[in-house]
């Protein structure tokens, strides 16, 4: 039976964990690990997230609820959302961005640490939402680059988690040096080869 699931002792009885194997150390098979320098990187990376401290609108409520105690972001290892944007190198924008807010938005993300990467949470971070007027930006990725979209109005904390570990897998398989600089050169040219937002037609054409 894993460790987690055994029930609690009395208090005051001794429980004999002899038996018990927990840990990294015994799933890895003894002698040597072989891996790529960028899978490495990749792992240490990913599993070392600090968020930023930043929340727009109500989306933001759903953010601190998955770092509450009944889903425990502390599980990744994102439990410290910090107050400081160099010390972050996750921006969760949670909630619509007016353009009064949009250049703040720019000054926090070019203060965070490098390598970084930002989550789109909620319908307005990621298109505007219903707020379809000349006061809201319509989606954070006019300020900043975006690597997860997360549909919802409000998504809940459940939703958050799963972009986030999404997010893990995209951290863990990013490609380092040269071959980084190979793929952002193809990204931008398919960027700039694509057809214009104003030309694509919805449901509604």
């Amino acid at each position: 039976m894993p460790p987690y699931l055994l029930p609690m002792p009395m208090y005051g009885a001794a429980v004999d964990w002899s038996g018990i194997k927990m840990g990294l150390e015994e799933k890895l098979p003894s002698g040597f690990l072989l891996t790529t320098v960028e899978k490495l990187a990749g792992y240490m990376r990913k599993n070392s997230l600090w968020p930023a401290t930043f929340g727009l609108a109500c989306c933001a409520i759903e953010m601190m609820a998955a770092g509450a105690g009944r889903y425990d972001l502390a599980r990744f290892g994102m439990e410290v959302f910090r107050a400081s944007p160099r010390q972050a190198d996750l921006m969760i924008v949670a909630g619509r961005v007016s353009n009064k807010m949009a250049p703040v938005v720019r000054q926090v993300y070019d203060q965070m640490a490098g390598p970084k990467w930002s989550i789109a949470m909620g319908a307005c971070a990621s298109s505007g939402g219903m707020f379809n007027n000349y006061a809201i930006v319509q989606g954070v990725d006019h300020i900043i680059p975006v690597d997860i979209y997360l549909p919802g109005c409000p998504p809940r904390p459940e939703m958050l988690m799963d972009a986030i570990l999404k997010l893990h897998e995209q951290i863990g398989n990013e490609k380092l040096g040269a071959n980084r600089e190979k793929i952002i050169k193809e990204v931008e040219a398919a960027a700039l080869a694509a057809k214009p937002t104003h030309q694509l037609k919805g449901l509604l054409a």
